[in-house]
């Protein structure tokens, strides 16, 4: 079954968004300039500063070019009052007259007076990967009239993503978010896979790709600040968006107005280990629906028990993989069924929707006629078909590949991974293997060219969090606020991951406009009540 472009690409983001981070276990290459710091934050050697500062020499064309806003090429966005333009930067910042890339930006403007405006909040959805263009209108949306009268709203596709000298390696489906499955062959196609895939980018791009890195993609925003005039810059991050943003204000901050982190990573931790994190994560809401749906046996059929929904869900895992389940046109094995899994645990509001999958899972495999859902049919276009109206994988994945490959390391030796995921299985059965499993990044060409930022500043910020995350664990989140010392954390008693522009929570709303209007952040952390009961819940 085809879906329209937009679902596709509406999963697709979603995939790109959870992409927190992802390789990076080992070491990398020798370190490059930040900006000068404020007191808390780490100090750069001179050598640091003075290199930074001969980089900056090259850069004023880029920060003083001009901007002509227009409709944007995606008419929905035009639709909601986003104005697009293009902004030049280099592809390496170390050559600045050297080749460059061409970024689009969107931008909602300020609805208030030149009196009301306060200047401008940058976005990023997360990813690595997710279309920026639209964050605009959705973090509009949130918005009080009083903080949207303040500020305008800047979205962007980071390099090499989307309108923003996309990326395409020529990859035809997702190689890396494939469970490694039961036995060996199942192993070893989809290390060969990850292998290829990397393969591919390099063979076509070459040592270019070390330049897509979140350290060039925050200079990237602030040429952008610079760019629009302003002499600094607030920011508006979830997921991977909020190590954007640290990296960011640890490397400018001098340039940083107020600072929003949604569903924070622990920084120390991005790469590998924080995927591995993800596992027991979303083994822990698989649980959380099976107690759910246990007693709504008699409309799902999945088992009276907890116990006996999660041996439901564990045997159509090992199901699909003696028979593939055909669904809308595709064949779900044992390798991609835990993809599907994996996104409709991601909200507790999503449990029915959740059971019900399954339902219709186990009624397709034995061999009933089915229809999926919108949202599966989209996971399923995400995950197996790319072309120029259905960009399932393709360019999208590629530039997620670039920029993690680009900032982290991973292992390059398949065994490694093997050894991993059979840890794991005993207490992962169903997402062990699908979070251990082979990364691209191990067999990279171009190696990161610079060591990632160190994450440690005193610069205020208000961090929202939730506790039941599967995708930016609420302990990963703790490394983030200990991070960034002058954080207050809002604690949010749910499982779901974005608050703020994802889920409906009174208090998380209020906490995230109050700071934006104020500047105020509060006392001291707190946690917020859930709102009201929601079906699915």
């Amino acid at each position: 079954m085809n879906t329209a472009p937009g679902t596709t690409r509406t999963a697709l983001s979603a995939f790109a968004a959870t992409l927190a981070v992802a390789a990076a276990v080992t070491g990398c290459a020798t370190s490059a300039a930040d900006s000068p710091t404020k007191a808390g934050a780490q100090a750069n050697t001179s050598a640091d500063t003075a290199a930074y500062t001969a980089t900056l020499k090259g850069l004023d064309r880029y920060y003083h070019q001009r901007l002509d806003w227009g409709p944007c090429k995606d008419p929905e966005l035009t639709r909601t009052g986003t104005q697009c333009a293009k902004v030049t930067v280099p592809l390496d910042y170390a050559a600045p007259k050297g080749p460059t890339l061409s970024l689009t930006v969107s931008r909602l403007k300020a609805t208030g007076s030149d009196r009301e405006r306060r200047g401008i909040i940058q976005t990023n959805p997360g990813g690595p990967g997710g279309h920026g263009l639209g964050m605009p209108a959705q973090l509009r949306a949130k918005m009080t009239p009083r903080v949207a009268a303040a500020y305008d709203v800047i979205g962007m596709d980071t390099r090499g993503l989307g309108e923003s000298s996309a990326l395409d390696c020529g990859l035809d489906s997702i190689s890396w978010f494939r469970g490694a499955g039961f036995d060996r062959a199942s192993f070893d196609r989809v290390a060969k896979k990850s292998a290829d895939d990397a393969r591919k980018c390099g063979k076509k791009y070459g040592d270019r790709l070390a330049h897509y890195s979140t350290r060039n993609i925050a200079r990237d925003v602030d040429v952008i600040r610079g760019a629009l005039g302003e002499r600094k810059t607030s920011w508006f991050g979830q997921s991977y968006g909020t190590y954007l943003g640290a990296v960011y204000a640890n490397m400018f901050p001098d340039k940083v107005d107020r600072l929003v982190l949604d569903s924070a990573m622990n920084p120390r931790d991005y790469g590998l280990r924080m995927f591995q994190a993800m596992g027991p994560a979303n083994e822990k809401a698989l649980d959380d629906v099976a107690r759910w749906a246990a007693p709504r046996d008699a409309e799902y059929h999945l088992g009276k028990t907890p116990a006996a929904v999660r041996a439901t869900v564990e045997g159509l895992v090992r199901r699909a993989a003696q028979r593939p389940i055909e669904v809308g046109g595709d064949r779900l094995d044992h390798e991609s069924l835990p993809f599907v899994l994996y996104f409709l645990g991601t909200d507790d509001v999503d449990n029915a929707e959740y059971a019900k999958t399954v339902r219709m899972l186990l009624d397709a495999a034995a061999g009933r006629a089915v229809e999926p859902s919108e949202r599966v049919a989209g996971l399923l276009g995400a995950m197996f078909r790319t072309g120029p109206d259905e960009t399932g994988t393709g360019k999208d994945y590629a530039s997620t590949l670039a920029v993690l490959c680009a900032d982290t390391t991973a292992p390059g030796n398949a065994e490694w991974y093997r050894k991993a995921i059979e840890k794991a299985r005993p207490k992962q059965p169903v997402f062990g293997p699908f979070h251990n499993a082979p990364m691209p990044c191990g067999w990279w060409q171009a190696k990161p060219s610079e060591a990632p930022t160190k994450i440690s500043s005193d610069l205020p910020a208000l961090q929202i969090q939730a506790t039941g995350d599967t995708r930016t664990t609420y302990e990963q989140g703790l490394g983030m606020h200990k991070a960034m010392r002058g954080s207050k954390l809002v604690t949010v008693p749910v499982r779901t991951h974005a608050v703020y522009v994802g889920y409906a929570n009174a208090c998380a709303d209020k906490a995230v406009n109050d700071y934006l209007l104020t500047g105020e952040l509060p006392a001291k952390d707190y946690t917020c009540p859930r709102d009201p009961q929601k079906d699915g819940r």
